[in-house]
C-alpha cells in the first residue's frame, strides 16, 4: 500500500504537533504509518491499514457506523493521551471540507511556528505545552504571540524568553478560552 501522508494519523491526528514526533532521542516517532508505528500499530492502523489497505478511517464505506471510532472520536472531545485530542474533530472537518492536501499544508505552517516556538522559546520543559498551543491555537494567534515575544524577550535568556512566551500565550488563551493542558 502506497502512504502518502505518513504524518497525518489514520484517525485524524497531526503527527507533526506530536511531542513525539519532534523528539531528538531514539523514541523519536516518524508519524503514526511510519514503518516503526506500523509494527507497533494501533487499532486503526489494524483495522484501516493492514486489514483494509485504507490510510485514513474516513476513507472506509463503513466508518460512519464503526463504534471504534466513534468512540475514540467522543473519547477524544474530552480526554487526551499524551497527545492532544482536542482538535480531532476539527481536524476530521477541515480534511473532508478542504480536502487533505490543504489539511497537510495548515499541518505544515503550524509545525513551523511550532519549531520556531521549540528553537527559541522551550527551555527544556515545554515541548508538550508549545504541541497543545501549536494544536489548538489558531495559526495567526500562534504568529502573533511569537513576533510579541520575540519582541518582548530580546536579549534575554532562555528562561526568561519562555516565561514571556507563556504569558502572551496564556492570555490568548484566556481570552478565548483554549485550554492549553492535556486533559486527563
Amino acid at each position: 500500500m502506497n502512504i502518502e501522508y505518513p504524518e497525518i494519523g489514520v484517525c485524524g491526528l497531526s503527527c507533526r504537533l506530536c511531542p513525539t514526533y519532534h523528539s531528538k532521542s531514539e523514541s523519536r516517532c516518524a508519524g503514526c504509518k511510519s514503518e516503526g508505528r506500523m509494527k507497533v500499530g494501533c487499532p486503526f492502523i489494524t483495522c484501516a491499514v493492514k486489514k483494509r489497505g485504507l490510510e485514513f478511517c474516513w476513507k472506509c464505506p463503513d466508518h460512519r457506523n464503526c463504534e471504534k471510532w466513534a468512540r475514540h472520536r467522543k473519547h477524544g472531545q474530552s480526554r487526551d493521551s499524551f497527545v492532544c485530542y482536542q482538535r480531532l474533530e476539527s481536524n476530521i472537518a477541515f480534511v473532508e471540507l478542504r480536502g487533505l492536501s490543504a489539511f497537510g499544508e495548515d499541518q505544515k505552517e503550524r509545525e513551523r511556528l511550532l519549531s520556531a516556538m521549540l528553537a527559541e522559546f522551550n527551555e527544556g520543559r515545554s515541548k508538550s505545552f508549545y504541541c497543545i498551543v501549536a494544536t489548538v491555537m489558531d495559526i495567526e494567534e500562534i504568529t502573533q504571540a511569537i513576533v510579541q515575544a520575540r519582541n518582548k524577550s530580546a536579549g534575554k535568556d532562555i528562561k526568561s524568553r519562555s516565561k514571556d512566551l507563556h504569558a502572551i500565550l496564556g492570555r490568548t488563551a484566556d481570552q478565548k478560552k483554549y485550554n492549553l493542558k492535556l486533559r486527563k
